[in-house]
């Protein structure tokens, strides 16, 4: 459904994405992360139309964007991160001209308004000046914009910006629910909200993607330790060398030791059957196993170490070389 093939953005001498390859399947959210100046803003301006590659090509439905850019667009809804509305305009009379340039049939003008204002929570004010908006409204009727005339793609970027809890979550259930219908892009800074939302999620580091698989097969690839934390009555006991000689244990941290309690954090290398074997020396040394529990990566972890590290490796391999100087342009 969203197929990007090599495509390369340079700005004279600076490249803001570099090479970048990935697909989207029907009815799947994609989450795009990375760190200010990437490349995900640009890349998505890519993908709308907004702006042309240097080199590569990318398919919207089918459609070529550079080759059949019509029909491309005709098949996306885009709601950038400021939403595109005219100040002077209430919001029902901006979704009016927003249905007809995006080529809704009069005859389903009304009832598509009417659906998706109740959709994105904003009949309630669609008599009112778009420039008199909230923050949070301005992001809804951009929403309502976008999935006006029920595109096969949605690029949604930061779409939850400026809403209070109660509107994230249910933006973030209405991005879900869409999906069944939709092949949506969500480009956020918000971990959490991949993490609920998207079915898959894309990297980029200094316009170059370095991941793009299921957050559960990233976190699998990137375990290279598992840390695991016990709670032991040992009865003031230390059993930081006891635990250490455990095979594949590489450090043991006692956090904290209380009444007779301590809590250890054992770092261990990835593969053993470490688990197992620190809770047999625990019973050996008659103390009290009160918790054993492994710590999960989560997208937090595995962001960081794609992106923080001097070098990285992309999904063929290839390394990543460090960012270039930031008085160059930005790269979104």
């Amino acid at each position: 459904m969203i197929e990007v093939q090599n495509v390369t953005k340079r700005y004279g001498s600076f490249t803001a994405v570099d090479d970048v390859s990935f697909r989207v399947e029907p009815g799947q959210i994609l989450g795009f992360l990375g760190p200010n100046g990437a490349g995900k803003t640009t890349t998505m301006r890519i993908l709308t139309g907004c702006i042309p590659a240097t080199e590569g090509r990318a398919l919207i439905a089918g459609f070529d964007i550079f080759d059949q850019p019509i029909a491309a667009k005709q098949r996306t809804g885009y709601l950038p991160e400021t939403p595109p509305l005219y100040p002077d305009m209430t919001v029902q009379e901006y979704l009016t001209f927003a249905s007809r340039i995006s080529g809704v049939k009069a005859s389903d003008r009304t009832n598509r308004i009417e659906f998706v204002m109740a959709r994105t929570n904003v009949t309630d004010v669609a008599n009112r000046l778009c420039g008199k908006l909230s923050k949070g409204y301005r992001q809804r009727v951009g929403l309502a914009q976008a999935i006006l005339h029920d595109p096969d793609v949605l690029i949604l970027d930061e779409p939850t910006a400026g809403l209070d809890p109660k509107q994230i979550s249910e933006t973030r259930e209405l991005i879900k629910d869409l999906a069944g219908d939709h092949t949506i892009i969500l480009s956020t800074h918000i971990l959490p909200e991949v993490e609920h939302t998207c079915t898959q999620v894309a990297i980029i580091k200094t316009g170059r993607v370095v991941a793009v698989d299921t957050l559960d097969n990233l976190k699998k690839r990137l375990a290279g330790s598992e840390t695991v934390r016990l709670e032991i009555a040992t009865e003031g006991a230390d059993p930081t060398a006891a635990l250490a000689q455990v095979d594949g244990v590489t450090s043991v941290t006692v956090n904290s030791s209380k009444d007779g309690t301590s809590i250890v954090e054992v770092q261990t290398a990835q593969g053993g059957q470490a688990r197992q074997h620190l809770a047999n020396v625990v019973v050996s040394h008659r103390w009290g196993l009160l918790e054993l529990r492994r710590d999960k990566m989560g997208l937090e972890d595995v962001f960081l170490e794609l992106t923080t590290q001097d070098e990285a490796t992309d999904t063929d391999g290839t390394v990543v070389s460090e960012e270039p100087d930031s008085s160059q342009p930005a790269g979104g």
